[in-house]
């Protein structure tokens, strides 16, 4: 496993049985004896990693804290087990779910990456309806990209992708961070409208805070902007971030990203 650091802790645990089985990697920062704070748990975004810098940078946020951070990879994704296509928003927000079962906070910051965003306000949902589950004290959400499979990518399929999708179960779109390909599979997009988030009032029992770059060519700001139509208004932060891309990893960024979470832990609704 890559990426750990000296006070942080490797796990690896399994998720699924049988054929669906496979190994999750696990990065665990504990918090220090005295720390009373919830923990930051790390969602990533599609065919991201655990060891990307906006990750880094809130496991070290959590040290300066004296917080306990949580990362994982998802299934196909960087040090984890199983294959990529096999991948869904279910199969993700499984084993987002298995990675607290395991660690058990008692109390939970969700920092959701793009397509992260999704998990985090599914893994909300989930969460609320388990009678012993981490409290959820606030979610920061980066570039968010909730209900991406049916908001921007089914409406802009082309006949060569429809058919592909139809024919193969794939189609596949070059990307601008990987020389490797996307791939988008029939059941990621059917399993996506099964997952969809914007259909009525999420309610998150928390205060939101979204950034956006206003420059993002994978999720256009006004998505965000969509998004806030079904959070409740007063509990929720936008910053919209003028000449900003979709990683948002700049330090100018970065220093945003921090300063949102940190403002979330060091409220009073949450510290109480």
């Amino acid at each position: 496993m890559t990426e750990a650091t000296a006070d942080t802790t490797e796990k690896r645990i399994t998720v699924g049985t049988g054929a669906s089985a496979r190994e999750i990697a696990v990065l665990h920062r504990p918090a220090k004896k005295k720390a009373a704070g919830p923990a930051l748990v790390w969602l990533g975004g599609y065919r991201s990693d655990m060891s990307g810098t906006k990750a880094m940078e809130i496991e070290a946020l959590a040290g300066e804290m004296g917080l306990s951070a949580i990362r994982f990879d998802y299934s196909g994704h960087g040090a984890s087990g199983g294959a990529f296509r096999d991948g869904t928003i279910s199969r993700w927000l499984e084993e987002a779910i298995a990675v607290l079962d395991t660690i058990k906070p008692k109390r939970v910051v969700l920092i959701g990456s793009s397509m992260g965003g999704w998990i985090a306000l599914r893994l909300v949902q989930e969460l609320k309806r388990r009678k012993k589950a981490p409290k959820v004290d606030g979610i920061v959400l980066v570039a968010p990209a909730p209900d991406f499979t049916a908001e921007l990518i089914e409406p802009h399929l082309t006949e060569a992708q429809r058919h592909s999708l139809s024919e193969r179960g794939y189609f596949e779109e070059a990307s601008e961070y990987s020389p490797e390909p996307n791939i988008y599979t029939r059941d990621l997009i059917e399993d996506g409208r099964r997952n969809l988030v914007m259909t009525g009032i999420i309610e998150t029992g928390c205060p939101v805070h979204i950034l956006q770059g206003m420059k993002d060519p994978d999720v256009p700001y006004q998505h965000a902007l969509k998004l806030l139509e079904f959070l409740p208004a007063d509990d929720v932060v936008v910053t919209l971030i003028r000449d900003g891309d979709h990683r948002l990893s700049r330090p100018q960024d970065i220093e945003k990203l921090k300063a949102a979470a940190r403002n979330l832990i060091m409220n009073d609704q949450i510290l109480g």
